[in-house]
C-alpha cells in the first residue's frame, strides 16, 4: 500500500511539472497609463480658453498651513477616507461656529446664515494649502521682515475692540478699499466668486471682494517702472502650454502681502485647467528680504455658473465706519469721566 502511494505521488508530481513547463509564464500586469492631461478649448485667436465664473468657497474651511494633527504627513498622504473624515468634521465646525462670525461672543446677533458660505465645506478637496513638502508651513521670516513689522502702525478691525482715532485706524479691508493680493482671491466666509475674461493680448480676473479687477497683459511687455506701485501689483503674463503664468511686482506698501518688502517681493502664479470645471491656482511667494526661502500654496478654482459675479457695494448703506468711530469717541468720553472722578 505504501509503495502504491509513493508511486501515485511521483506520477502526480511528474504530470504537474510537465504541465507547468508547458504553461506560458504569467504575464506581468501592464503599467497603468498616466492620466491624460486635460486640454482646454481654444479662443478664436488660439490661446487656451479658461474663461468662466469660478469659486473657491468650498475651501473656505481649509487650513492655510498643515495642522498639527498631520505632523509628518505630506499632502499626498491625506487622501481617501482620512480626507473625507477631516472634511466632514470641518463642515460640522463651520455650522457650529456660524452664529459667532459677526464678532458677537454670545452668538445672539449673528447675521442671516444664508449670507455665509458655510454649507458646502463638505465639497472641499484639500487638507491644507501650503505645498512645501518639508513641513507644509510658511518658512520663517527674516530679521529684517520682523523689524519692518514692528515699525508698522497697527490698524484695527471692525471685529476687534481697538482704539479708533480716525478712519485710517481701520484697515483697508474695513474701509472697503482692498484686501490686497493674493489675499483677494483667498477664500473667506463669503464673497468667493471670480470671473476670468480673455481678449487678444490680455487676461482679466474680476474679483468679487472687494470689487477689483486685475488686467494681465500678455506677450512679454516689461513691468511698469519701480516708481509706480499698485495695491494689486503690476501683473504680466504668458502661456506655458495650457498654463497661464503670471508674474506680479510693484506692490504698494499699504497692501503688501504678509508684510513683504515691496521692493523685492515677486509673486508668480500658475493657472492650469485640469478639467472642464476646475482650474488649479498655484502661487509662489519669492522675497529673500522677507522669508528664508520661496514658498507656495495651491487650491482649485471651481466653475460655478449658478453664482456669477455681482456688484460688491461695500459701502452702500454701510454705517459701520460712523458707528465704530462714534462708539470709540463715547468710550473716550466715559474714560475721561472716570479719570475726573
Amino acid at each position: 500500500m505504501a509503495k502504491r502511494l509513493v508511486f501515485m505521488f511521483l506520477v502526480v508530481a511528474s504530470v504537474s511539472a510537465t504541465l507547468a513547463a508547458q504553461s506560458p509564464a504569467p504575464k506581468a500586469s501592464a503599467p497603468k497609463a498616466p492620466a491624460k492631461a486635460y486640454t482646454p478649448p481654444k479662443t478664436p485667436w488660439g490661446d487656451p480658453d479658461i474663461q468662466g465664473n469660478y469659486t473657491n468657497k468650498y475651501e473656505q474651511g481649509t487650513p492655510f498651513e498643515r495642522p498639527a494633527d498631520f505632523d509628518g504627513k505630506k499632502l499626498t498622504d491625506v487622501t481617501g477616507e482620512l480626507l473625507a473624515d477631516v472634511i466632514k468634521k470641518r463642515q460640522e465646525r463651520a455650522i457650529a461656529n456660524a452664529p459667532f462670525l459677526s464678532g458677537d461672543p454670545t452668538g445672539t446677533i449673528a447675521g442671516p446664515m444664508e449670507f455665509r458660505d458655510i454649507y458646502e465645506v463638505a465639497k472641499a478637496s484639500r487638507p491644507w494649502f501650503v505645498t512645501d513638502d518639508t513641513d507644509g508651513k510658511i518658512p520663517p521670516t527674516t530679521p529684517e521682515s520682523r523689524q519692518r513689522l514692528a515699525a508698522r502702525r497697527p490698524t484695527g478691525s471692525s471685529f476687534s475692540n481697538g482704539v479708533y482715532d480716525n478712519y485710517d485706524s481701520l484697515g483697508l479691508y474695513d474701509r472697503c478699499i482692498t484686501r490686497g493680493y493674493p489675499s483677494s482671491m483667498l477664500p473667506a466666509i463669503y464673497g468667493d466668486s471670480y470671473q476670468i475674461v480673455q481678449g487678444q493680448g490680455f487676461v482679466a480676473i474680476r474679483i468679487e471682494m472687494i470689487h477689483e479687477t486685475r488686467i494681465i497683459p500678455l506677450g512679454g511687455q516689461p513691468h511698469a517702472s519701480k516708481g509706480i506701485a499698485l495695491d494689486m501689483g503690476d501683473a504680466r503674463g504668458h502661456w506655458e502650454g495650457n498654463t497661464l503664468v503670471v508674474e506680479t511686482s510693484n506692490f504698494r506698501d499699504r497692501a503688501i502681502y504678509r508684510n513683504a518688502n515691496p521692493s523685492t517681493f515677486k509673486l508668480i502664479e500658475r493657472f492650469t485647467p485640469t478639467s472642464k470645471t476646475s482650474l488649479e491656482w498655484t502661487a509662489t511667494m519669492d522675497d529673500p528680504q522677507t522669508w528664508t526661502k520661496p514658498w507656495s500654496f495651491s487650491m482649485p478654482l471651481t466653475v460655478n455658473d449658478e453664482e456669477p459675479l455681482y456688484e460688491y457695494a461695500c459701502h452702500e448703506g454701510n454705517y459701520a465706519m460712523k458707528n465704530i468711530l462714534s462708539g470709540s469717541r463715547l468710550a473716550d468720553a466715559e474714560a475721561a469721566k472716570s479719570v475726573a472722578k
